[in-house]
């Protein structure tokens, strides 16, 4: 007895019009006459659709009695890897050159279906390099005897036909040039990267004034997407907010979704992927991609089991669940690599250590970043807990401090920064010792704040790193979560044993040294232009502790020693102390506040 494939969960009924009320099957014929396969091991071949892609385009068609399109609106969501972009290069150029648009009825009740008299197909995403997504598929799309029977023009982001009367263009995020026009369709590529931030709403609201102007009201606009990160009011999130809010009661929206059944406990919560099994993921796979074949099951469950997968990422991209957990993709793929420059920060350097963590079920982390426009991390000791142990449960605070002692001996540590949340034993130990301690309170805007300087940073290049695997492994566990003051790193449950506190120590130590000047060649340039700012307190001829005024107002500066004796009871270098807060760099004297 053969075994049922496991079944997905479809947000549309998976059944098509009756022949009589749908223009898709010519649309089907046409694709089949004048477009290859563009890529892959069958390039060249006939273009075929998958069964369920066939009645998509029979749904997409769908006509009421009068001849209308019932679908003003459409949205194609599956998982990674479905085909949405081929999908949607195939409905482009039957929207180009083929028949697409209602002409009547034939003597036997049948739609008579042609082509478009103007066809503008525009390609809209966030970036031009999104749109690539689609437009690269043209140019192994078309037959030769389309290109030929069709006049087509294959260009690099417009496609002309018909001798310039009809084209296919690639649009991005400005909302301005967009007003006005007056396109037959919008293939919207990827609308869960259209968030607020980049005007994705603003420039989807743009596409669909331009559609309400339609002469035959045949315009109509279709987004691809894989299922959306919630909280991030994407285009993608706020259509599925509406149409799950109306129970599938927008009539002239079509949703189609197909996505892996969850798997519930008893008091009926989501099972975490950790606890699934390899076969209850593979069924979950087969479900969610349905007859897209040349999707590996077991290459997918390799992605998913991997360390670095989180649960919310597996789930939106390879079983296409909208998952309310929390968002992804802190860091651009590859950069974090991009930014390694193996080796530790030099002894003798001037530097700010970061000290994150817990003292049970937890890791602890410190990490130092040297002071300067570039500042260079590095792992100090990393403390993570073993579960199944319950000796090794607990962090040794002892060795954290002696860690930390050490480091002291090592660099010239300006600051030692914690968050003053179970660690204020530590922190008075080590300031009675005249250690800099510095509070650094995680509250919602200080890690908002630091966690965008920090990514700025990685994706500018102005911030490197050892190349540590606990790090690496940290920074990559880190997800992201929006609330109303911005996006801050968490981990992607509060209980995930993915631990991040070495990312949160880097964070905390990148956001006190970045920009701040080390004892040399790039103090002095800092150190001109705070000379320079009126409202500085003035400096007379003389030496000072560490710094030579000439009399023409040139600086010299000597090497300065960490301070090991006992502080001068008054710092005289009051500009310093200005500059740097809570310490003076000449002296170390800790300023009254």
């Amino acid at each position: 007895m053969m075994a049922t494939a496991p079944m997905g969960v479809r947000s549309f009924p998976d059944v098509v019009p009756p022949e009589d009320r749908t223009l898709g099957w010519e649309v089907l014929q046409w694709c089949a006459n004048y477009l290859k396969q563009p890529d892959g091991p069958n390039a060249g071949d006939p273009w075929e659709f998958t069964v369920e892609q066939a009645k998509i385009i029979l749904r997409w068609y769908a006509i009421d009695n009068d001849g209308r399109f019932l679908y003003r609106r459409g949205v194609i969501r599956r998982m990674k890897g479905w085909g949405k972009s081929p999908f949607c290069a195939a409905l482009s150029a039957v929207e180009l050159c083929g028949p697409c648009r209602f002409g009547g009825w034939d003597q036997h009740g049948k739609p008579i279906v042609i082509k478009h008299s103007a066809p503008w197909i525009q390609i809209a995403a966030v970036s031009q390099e999104q749109t690539k997504n689609t437009t690269t598929v043209f140019p192994g799309l078309f037959t030769d005897k389309a290109l030929q029977e069709y006049d087509i023009d294959l260009g690099k982001f417009i496609i002309y036909a018909h001798h310039g009367a009809g084209r296919i263009e690639a649009v991005t995020s400005s909302v301005r040039p967009l007003e006005g026009g007056r396109p037959s369709l919008v293939v919207a590529d990827e609308t869960a990267h259209w968030v607020p931030s980049g005007d994705g709403p603003a420039m989807m609201a743009a596409i669909q004034r331009n559609l309400g102007k339609s002469r035959d009201q045949g315009a109509r606009v279709i987004e691809i997407t894989n299922a959306h990160l919630v909280d991030e009011q994407s285009v993608a999130e706020l259509t599925y907010e509406a149409w799950r809010k109306s129970d599938g009661g927008i009539s002239d929206v079509y949703y189609d979704a197909l996505e892996a059944p969850a798997i519930l406990d008893p008091a009926g919560q989501h099972v975490p992927l950790a606890e699934w099994t390899d076969s209850q993921i593979k069924d979950a796979l087969i479900s969610a991609r349905a007859d897209s074949t040349w999707l590996d099951v077991s290459r997918l469950l390799a992605e998913i089991r991997d360390p670095s997968t989180s649960e919310s990422l597996a789930r939106r991209f390879y079983l296409n669940q909208v998952w309310a957990g929390v968002n992804e993709e802190w860091l651009p793929v590859g950069s974090w690599a991009a930014v390694e420059r193996t080796g530790p920060v030099p002894p003798g350097a001037d530097v700010i250590l970061g000290v994150d963590g817990s003292f049970n079920d937890d890791s602890t982390g410190v990490v130092v970043a040297s002071c300067g426009e570039t500042p260079h991390i590095d792992v100090v000791g990393v403390w993570e807990p073993d579960p199944t142990s319950e000796e090794l449960r607990t962090v040794p605070i002892d060795e954290v401090e002696k860690k930390i002692r050490d480091a002291c001996r090592t660099w010239r540590v300006r600051e030692i920064v914690f968050d003053p949340y179970r660690w204020a034993r530590t922190m008075q130990a080590l300031l009675a010792e005249g250690l800099p301690v510095v509070e650094y309170p995680q509250s919602p805007e200080r890690m908002v704040t630091a966690c965008q300087r920090f990514q700025t940073a990685v994706v500018n290049g102005t911030l490197t790193h050892s190349g540590n695997l606990a790090l690496a492994r940290h920074v990559g566990n880190a997800v992201v979560r929006e609330n109303s003051r911005g996006k801050r790193i968490v981990k992607e449950t509060k209980w995930s044993p993915r631990k991040i506190d070495l990312a949160v120590a880097a964070v905390m130590a990148h956001d006190r040294a970045a920009g701040r000047p080390s004892v040399g060649a790039g103090w002095l340039s800092y150190m001109r232009q705070q000379l320079s700012r009126q409202e500085m307190a003035p400096v007379r001829t003389g030496e000072y502790t560490g710094v030579t005024v000439t009399a023409s107002g040139e600086l010299t500066i000597k090497d300065v020693a960490p301070v090991t004796s006992t502080r001068a009871s008054t710092c005289k270098h009051r500009w310093m102390r200005e500059a740097w807060g809570s310490y003076c760099l000449l002296c170390q004297e800790r300023r009254e506040v």
